[in-house]
């Protein structure tokens, strides 16, 4: 089929860990802030969608133009092969966004949007004057203006693809699972190493990690708005799922550990991790982040501690950052990687970041601390016998 042109849309801060997987993927892409573009075919949104594990969506883009009048946006529009992309029944919705254009006002942008979207399908289907029907399959489209550019997409995801389906319930402040993904892929950690998440909450991290220790799609679990389109094929699906449970490596012994104070939360982890596949793989434990003593001498130490969204007073934040640097300090061998918002972390956790990353919590602005601990002797090869 002809190459398309898709969006991966990502956090402020993260374009580039998208940019990766799409390459490992083996796609060709560029980076932009807040999205990567991606050169692909119709045939490959099932793949996007299944592997991604720190993009929000994936977008397919219909047609970028240039629009300064409603006039120009209407004919932009109408001419655009919308009968090739959607059946008669398509359930659609125009979404908007405007950004320093001329055309500032969204509401009316969709508007004129939908009637030409609806006047094209009226043509292309010879039925002028018939109302359309939206019933079938859900086609969530938006138009974006930025700059007098308009970027017409249809998300071809349905819901942001953070929703993996194993996190039905969550704690009072959740990481999102695309930002717990991003964050480990930060991390030194292979999947050979402990891993030990220490703020665990509903498990977000500790769950991710075992999705990426074992090699397992994060979207094998959960449906697509495109699953039901007819422009692309239902082989493509077949054949990204085959491929994603064959990859999969479900029975991979990992040391990952969840941590948390909180009981309810810990049988909250439990029972996330039961949905994700993934029980046999995490410990998750009841205990103090600042009690933690791994068992082994090398390893990876990462939480998402509480930061002052989560009503804990200022004093009890700081006397929690200064107890676990006390406690992680006696463990030269562990990375230790920190999500807070909170802008005195270093000073009270007792030493400077080896390096900081700004990174968006939703909308919240944090910083990711990075404190990198001793690297482990390499092994020494296996000696060999002289068989000459």
């Amino acid at each position: 089929m002809a190459k398309r042109k898709l969006i991966a849309t990502a956090a402020m801060g993260i374009e580039a860990l998208v940019a990766k997987e799409v390459r490992d993927l083996g796609y060709t892409c560029e980076v932009e802030n807040g999205r990567v573009y991606i050169d692909a075919e119709m045939e490959d949104i099932p793949r996007l969608n299944l592997w991604l594990r720190t993009a929000d969506r994936v977008k397919l883009v219909v047609a970028e133009f240039k629009a300064t009048t409603f006039t120009e946006l209407f004919d932009g529009v109408v001419e655009l092969p919308w009968t090739d992309l959607m059946p008669w029944d398509a359930r659609f919705i125009v979404d908007g966004r405007s950004v320093k254009s001329k055309l500032f006002s969204i509401r009316d942008c969709q508007k004129i949007t939908e009637k030409a979207i609806v006047d094209a399908m009226q043509r292309g289907y010879d039925k002028p004057g018939e109302w359309l029907p939206k019933t079938g399959a859900y086609y969530p489209i938006e138009v974006a203006l930025l700059k007098d550019v308009a970027t017409i997409t249809i998300d071809t995801s349905g819901d942001a693809l953070h929703r993996r389906g194993y996190r039905e319930l969550h704690s009072q402040a959740p990481l999102k699972e695309t930002m717990a993904a991003a964050m480990i892929q930060l991390t030194n950690w292979k999947p050979d190493m402990p891993f030990y998440d220490v703020f665990t909450g509903s498990g977000t991290l500790a769950i991710e990690a075992a999705l990426i220790g074992r090699n397992i799609a994060p979207g094998l679990n959960r449906e697509f708005c495109s699953q039901d389109w007819p422009c692309v094929p239902k082989k493509a699906w077949y054949d990204a799922i085959n491929e994603a449970n064959e990859k999969a490596e479900w029975d991979k012994p990992l040391k990952i550990y969840g941590i948390d104070l909180d009981p309810r939360m810990v049988k909250l982890a439990k029972d996330n991790a039961e949905l994700a596949d993934v029980r046999d793989a995490i410990t998750f434990v009841h205990s103090d982040a600042a009690a933690l003593k791994p068992k082994e001498e090398y390893g990876v130490i990462i939480g998402n501690p509480p930061y002052g969204e989560r009503l804990q007073t200022e004093e009890e934040i700081i006397d929690l950052y200064e107890r676990i640097g006390q406690q992680f300090a006696k463990y030269p061998g562990y990375s230790v990687y920190m999500l807070t918002s909170y802008e005195d972390f270093e000073k009270a956790y007792g030493r400077p970041a080896t390096k900081r990353r700004k990174l968006y919590n939703g909308n919240i602005e944090t910083q990711y601390y990075q404190f990198f601990g001793k690297r482990p002797p390499r092994r020494s090869a296996e000696p060999t016998s002289d068989t000459k």
